[in-house]
């Protein structure tokens, strides 16, 4: 950290994710962004200019050799494996998500984020959302008995291109890597780890899946039906479902405004959390104040759920017949 205790952040792959985060560090106290990275120094410094960022870097090996940067956030496609390089180089890291393309690349940074003793988290903003956070609150002091079900879908409409990324398999395409991981880690976080996953879907001609329909079944019975497409546009709602009740996760579920909160024999309860700013805010200062205070791991987004969700992602995704890899090429 800085010697006035601020903890400095630099960005490796300044796309549309990175230009509406780095929008949010005005609403982080104690936070500040230092530096961008990209394989085109031009595009770097646009990124660099646009945000009023001192430093611009052509490559990314040279922003993770950085000595004035304490935490990285990566929002280059899955496999590009860059959350390694950064963790092995001793930087902390928010990894966008999905974390990693593979089950064996995720346990892979893990492993080494551990072993160095360096702050790790996944992306995963819904569970920073104040609206997500009064759920689990809710549920966490019996307001729905106990949860037995949980129902979440997403869906995005987009046209097929094979020369889109979300089409590509190198680099990570598909839905369940795109918008499946959101579905996953909802039905993960007020569920558990699953003990069986079934899955069903599509692929495109290009060999990622275009649709997925995911069941996660538990050792007594508990449930989690998931749907994820690149398809066509779905609600994009969430259910939490209890023995006393339920908890209904309007449009869009992964960063929502409000909850509603359905109990036997009382009305609707409609409970308004609306994020700041455009909800990155809320991660940024999870992993801002864990680094200054010498934390590995966030208790909210632990490294072992990033490691459970990724497995149910990567056994669904081997049930449809879809391959990924980690490219380690990258670091230029």
């Amino acid at each position: 950290m800085s010697s006035a205790g601020t903890v400095r952040w630099g960005v490796l792959g300044p796309g549309r994710i990175a230009q509406a985060l780095v929008r949010d560090f005005v609403h982080v106290d104690g936070a500040a962004v230092v530096a961008v990275a990209s394989r085109s120094l031009d595009r770097a410094q646009a990124f660099a200019d646009e945000h009023g960022l001192p430093q611009a870097y052509g490559s990314y090996a040279e922003l993770l050799a950085a000595d004035d940067v304490d935490v990285l956030y990566i929002a280059t496609p899955h496999p590009q494996h860059l959350a390694l390089a950064a963790v092995e180089a001793g930087k902390a890291v928010l990894v966008e998500k999905t974390f990693t393309a593979t089950v064996a690349g995720a346990e892979e940074v893990v492993a080494a984020a551990r072993r160095r003793s360096v702050f790790a988290m996944e992306a995963m903003w819904t569970r920073f959302q104040p609206a997500i956070v009064a759920a689990r609150a809710l549920v966490d002091d019996g307001a729905i008995g106990e949860v037995r079900q949980v129902q979440a879908d997403l869906g995005v409409e987009r046209p097929f291109d094979p020369a889109d990324r979300m089409f590509d398999l190198a680099q990570g395409g598909g839905a369940l890597l795109d918008v499946g991981v959101y579905v996953v880690s909802f039905a993960q976080y007020f569920l558990g780890t699953p003990d069986r996953v079934v899955a069903h879907g599509s692929l495109t001609s290009t060999g990622v899946d275009a649709e997925a329909g995911l069941l996660l079944g538990y050792a007594d019975g508990r449930v989690a039906t998931l749907l994820a497409t690149l398809r066509h546009h779905t609600p994009g709602a969430a259910r939490i479902q209890g023995t006393t009740g339920w908890i209904e996760v309007p449009p869009r579920f992964h960063h929502p405004g409000a909850v509603v909160l359905h109990r036997r024999g009382a009305e609707p309860e409609v409970i308004s959390r609306p994020p700041t700013g455009g909800g990155y805010a809320h991660e940024l200062v999870e992993v801002t104040e864990a680094v200054a205070a010498g934390r590995t791991e966030s208790a909210v987004m632990p490294l072992d759920d990033t490691l459970a969700v990724q497995r149910v992602l990567g056994e669904a995704l081997e049930q449809l017949g879809v391959v990924h890899h980690e490219d380690a090429e990258v670091l230029r």
